[in-house]
């Protein structure tokens, strides 16, 4: 069915106003090739959020289905001030639904656009954009579309990083310690991108940050030319001026940041000890999770079964045919459905792993930590609720700080601990033969 808008630009379903019954659509923010972007607001809580409504048939015919697994999975697991945070993800057969935080301040670009920044409004921005960059990079997670139109304002004037369509993982470095994709927009690329022999996703988050500090404190790009080819030969050769207006510390400081030597570059820990930037800094202090091992206890939480989203950022690798609807996909082999009580199976896999020579070092309600012979941590297995009936059995371990299927042990999972709990799997045709 197609969307109907009506003559305010409100989207509206065939119920009224409103998605799923949850949420009640409001105006469009925001339009791409691929999604369009509408504030809404929560039916039972009040909350404003913004939903991007992704086509599955455009993203499948645009070869970009990566791109959104990629992006849910990564969004999951970032919770950080300066960071809009990814609520929830819906899905119908047509269309996927990112839930997110509402930025009412729009767009830092559309703000920057109308007129430069002073240089204290622009380092109190800049000192946000690196506590998100840098807390992305210590989640191995490498932003690599860096730019003013990516960055939102909340209510009270804060940054808000967004758009993680295009960002890599540490699990995507070749065995060089290098990234090879080519990708971001072409005045905030870095110039090792351009030459084509791989790159460190941190460095060239840092460059496009060099850009964005200029940005905001000129008005205007650092290298910039009509003909694509000529302002890439200015980014190569790191030709650039700043403005008249530039403070001394702040003109040392850019170059630090636009410096075209990947390896002499400033990091982001050495930016704490610049004079530019450590004036009136101040680190932000917020209780970090961590999303890829928490052990949650689903029995006394307010979440009592699993929605699209947490059921898409389970899958092993971020599968998501199931819910575009095409053929091809499949089950990880580290993941399966019972309808066994989670007490059942917890101490089940106990007795099996036990065998193997792995054992348990925490448990909750409805999960375990495993540790190996040597004593490295290898993995979680949780269960999550899916009915009143079924649970659905996952099975991780930590890979290049994401979580990922259980790749280097497979064998172990597949040879010897799955066959032992084959009696646990769920089977529909003995509760069809029952009823």
């Amino acid at each position: 069915m197609a969307e109907l808008v009506d003559d305010a630009g409100y989207l509206l379903s065939p119920a009224g106003s409103k998605l799923f019954g949850k949420y009640e659509l409001g105006k469009q923010l925001g339009c791409g090739a691929f999604a369009k972007v509408y504030h809404a607001r929560n039916l039972r809580t009040g909350q404003s959020v913004a939903i991007k409504a992704v086509s599955k048939q455009k993203v499948f015919k645009g070869g970009l289905t990566a791109h959104i697994e990629r992006e849910i999975s990564i969004m999951r697991q970032l919770r950080h001030p300066n960071i809009a945070r990814l609520h929830e993800v819906l899905a119908t057969k047509t269309k996927i639904y990112f839930v997110m935080e509402f930025a009412k301040g729009g767009e830092l670009f559309a703000k920057v656009a109308k007129g430069r920044f002073s240089e204290d409004l622009s380092r109190r921005y800049f000192q946000q954009l690196i506590a998100a960059v840098g807390y992305c990079h210590s989640r191995g997670v490498f932003h690599r579309d860096l730019k003013p139109e990516n960055l939102l304002l909340d209510e009270n004037w804060d940054l808000k990083l967004t758009d993680f369509g295009l960002s890599a993982v540490t699990g995507q470095i070749r065995p060089d310690g290098l990234l090879h994709t080519l990708c971001g927009t072409p005045a905030y690329v870095a110039p090792e991108i351009l030459r084509k022999k791989g790159y460190d996703g941190a460095k060239v988050d840092i460059w496009s940050c060099g850009i964005i500090l200029y940005v905001l404190n000129a008005g205007y790009l650092p290298f910039n030319d009509p003909n694509l080819m000529v302002m890439y030969r200015k980014i190569y050769k790191g030709e650039f001026r700043c403005p008249k207006w530039t403070s001394p510390e702040l003109n040392r400081f850019l170059c630090r940041l636009l410096d075209t030597n990947p390896e002499t570059r400033i990091t982001v820990d050495e930016m704490t000890n610049d004079p530019w930037f450590k004036q009136d800094y101040k680190e932000l202090q917020f209780q970090q999770v961590d999303h890829d091992f928490e052990l949650k206890d689903c029995a006394n939480g307010d979440k009592k079964y699993l929605n699209a989203f947490d059921i898409i950022s389970l899958s092993s690798g971020v599968d998501l045919s199931g819910l575009f609807n095409f053929p091809g996909g499949s089950v990880s082999g580290e993941r399966f459905i019972s309808a066994d009580s989670p007490e059942r199976i917890i101490e089940r896999i106990k007795e099996v792993v036990k065998g193997e020579g792995l054992k348990v070092v925490r448990q909750k309600i409805l999960g375990v930590g495993l540790e190996g012979r040597s004593g490295d941590f290898v993995g979680v297995v949780e269960i999550h609720r899916l009915t009143e009936k079924l649970v659905m059995v996952d099975i991780r371990r930590r890979e290049g700080g994401v979580c990922v299927g259980v790749a280097p042990g497979r064998e172990i999972w597949k040879d010897k601990v799955r066959p032992q709990l084959s009696g646990l799997v769920y089977q529909p045709e003995r509760e069809v033969g029952g009823s």
